[in-house]
């Protein structure tokens, strides 16, 4: 059985937005498009690629498979040669004709989760939307979010339309970059638990 893997650029106040450009995804007046290239860095970039480099098939949300298909199909680079090749899976009920090579478009959640069955690690990017319904099947196997030192104040957040409860625990060390990046990879480790602090 494969993993679904969430990969999440996302800022200290949880706004994952247009990381990667001014024009990528200005919906609601969104001010801070290409946020994430001032807090990056080689290592970082370096460990990104790395990220890229095992995965067997993309998953993606219809906003980020938009956006993706309109700039990796003219890349060539390590990247871009990867998510050109590999397989790629969009969830939306309204595309019926993908204009990205190796494309097939899932009805639902519930599909995408089954690309466990068919492959090693299956990666998404951004599709913030997809992520909390993969969170709320309980579908999504891990979150890795790579959080940069920054606050925006507004944008699209990863949990403000997701009201469930959950805990999660660090399934590998905390990884940090010279520009103050964290890279944090965590798996769903079932409901929250309460209780008192002790006394010291």
């Amino acid at each position: 059985m494969g993993i679904i893997v969430a990969n999440l650029f996302i800022t200290l106040d949880g706004v994952y937005q247009a990381p990667g450009g001014r024009e990528e995804d200005p919906e609601g007046g969104f001010a801070y498009g290409g946020w994430q290239a001032p807090v990056s860095d080689d290592e970082a970039g370096a460990a990104i690629t790395e990220e890229i480099g095992r995965i067997d098939a993309l998953l993606l949300g219809r906003k980020t498979y938009d956006i993706f298909a309109a700039f990796w199909p003219h890349q060539s680079d390590e990247i871009g040669g990867k998510l050109n090749r590999v397989p790629k899976f969009v969830v939306s009920d309204t595309l019926t004709a993908p204009g990205w090579e190796g494309t097939t478009v899932l009805p639902d959640a519930e599909a995408a989760g089954r690309l466990r069955e068919e492959y090693g690690e299956v990666h998404m990017f951004g599709s913030g939307v997809l992520i909390r319904s993969l969170l709320e099947a309980d579908l999504l196997d891990r979150l890795h979010l790579w959080l940069y030192p920054i606050t925006l104040g507004q944008g699209k957040r990863l949990f403000d339309a997701w009201p469930i409860p959950a805990t999660f625990r660090l399934t590998e060390p905390a990884r940090t970059f010279p520009k103050g990046a964290v890279s944090l990879v965590y798996e769903r480790a079932g409901d929250v638990q309460t209780q008192e602090m002790a006394a010291s």
